[in-house]
């Protein structure tokens, strides 16, 4: 009797276990909505329409300029320096001096033209053995330097493509501090990122980055492998090249805005190179006591410190101590903005140049020479503030 009872107790286990196995099969392992999706509300159901349409163009400006920019993976080689400067050549070999390591790194780029010019940072592309494209359809092309410019770090390549998308210039005079500003480029290679921030001040010079210097300042997030990347408008256009971050703070990149880069971009374009107007002067900044001096309100515009005796503005009749105040149509803020003017103006133009001495204003008219073709330039040009 005992028996059959224990039989029937140890059948009715078996049978309630396969029931509650069956039945843990088919509950979910989260609650949900016995609701339509449709019907599904969201946690938060108010959400200003302002912000959505913010959301929207964020939204749109990826999806129209992600296919402009691409990624760029380049491989250098670079020379070990070698373990005794004396060392006999036959001995280099056994302790590795003069040997070479392949270095490899990532940038970005944005295509300016549908058969495949593209522009990036020099730093991208600098001493590179190869240079290898990936658009944002995954096609890789091998790319060639077109040409590139150190003053300023920006470069052309090219790659053999046709029918691209191209990137829309934008005016980069008109941002104003506060507007936002997106960054879309290859951070740690993690392909077509993109971060938002605003523009965090503009005119940025004597940061001791590049020789010319007129930097756009934003918060929007830039990191290794950004560099010559695009930065743009809510309206998707470009208004500056991602070129550099602060190591030691977070929040702070720069970028060379468009306006200062389109004339060089031209250039490198048309001849592989970038020549550039020289003047003959060395410079530096107005002081509070000398703009005092002279009756300005606040210093402005750049100090003559020297004068080449055969350039451009001694034949000009511009002398040690004149302040220049404003270079053809453009006011001279500082001896930076000079030569960020400088570097655009064209050679052999007749230039109105007004300057101060002694308190008086006067008119004198320059013909910029051209850099590249003058020795006594280059010899100034090694001068702190030579333009």
């Amino acid at each position: 009797m005992m028996r059959d009872l224990s039989r029937l107790l140890l059948l009715i286990f078996i049978i309630g276990s396969v029931s509650a196995c069956s039945s843990s099969k088919d509950e979910p392992l989260f609650f949900k909505s016995k609701r339509p999706a449709a019907e599904a509300e969201a946690p938060v159901k108010d959400v200003p329409a302002d912000i959505l349409s913010t959301q929207r163009a964020f939204s749109q400006v990826s999806k129209k300029v992600t296919p402009i920019v691409v990624n760029i993976s380049t491989i250098s080689r670079k020379k070990l320096v070698r373990p005794l400067p004396d060392m006999p050549p036959l001995f280099e070999e056994f302790f590795g001096g003069g040997a070479a390591r392949r270095d490899k790194s990532l940038g970005s780029g944005f295509i300016i033209s549908r058969d495949g010019f593209i522009v990036t940072n020099q730093h991208v592309v600098r001493d590179a053995e190869s240079i290898r494209v990936k658009l944002s359809n995954d096609k890789v092309y091998e790319a060639r330097v077109v040409g590139g410019d150190p003053k300023t770090d920006i470069a052309v390549i090219k790659i053999d493509a046709t029918d691209l998308p191209v990137a829309v210039l934008g005016d980069s005079d008109r941002i104003e501090v506060g507007q936002w500003a997106i960054a879309i480029g290859n951070p740690f290679g993690l392909e077509r990122s993109m971060t938002v921030g605003i523009i965090s001040a503009t005119g940025r010079s004597n940061v001791g980055i590049e020789s010319i210097e007129n930097f756009i300042q934003t918060d929007a997030s830039i990191n290794p492998g950004n560099s010559g990347g695009p930065l743009l408008n809510i309206h998707g256009e470009v208004v500056g090249i991602n070129t550099a971050i602060v190591a030691a703070g977070q929040g702070i990149g720069f970028a060379i805005p468009t306006n200062m880069a389109r004339p060089i971009i031209a250039q490198l374009v048309e001849k592989g190179k970038v020549t550039r107007a020289w003047l003959g002067v060395s410079i530096k900044p107005v002081s509070d006591e000398e703009a005092r001096s002279l009756g300005l309100s606040k210093p402005v515009g750049a100090l003559i410190a020297g004068v080449q005796g055969d350039g451009p503005a001694a034949k000009a009749g511009i002398r040690a101590g004149d302040i220049v105040l404003m270079l053809g149509s453009n006011e001279v803020r500082d001896p930076s903005h000079l030569q960020q003017l400088a570097a655009v103006t064209p050679i052999g133009a007749a230039l109105p140049v007004v300057i101060l001495r002694g308190g008086r204003k006067m008119t004198v008219t320059v013909k910029p020479g051209n850099a590249d073709s003058s020795s006594s330039s280059r010899r100034i040009n090694e001068e702190e503030g030579a333009r």
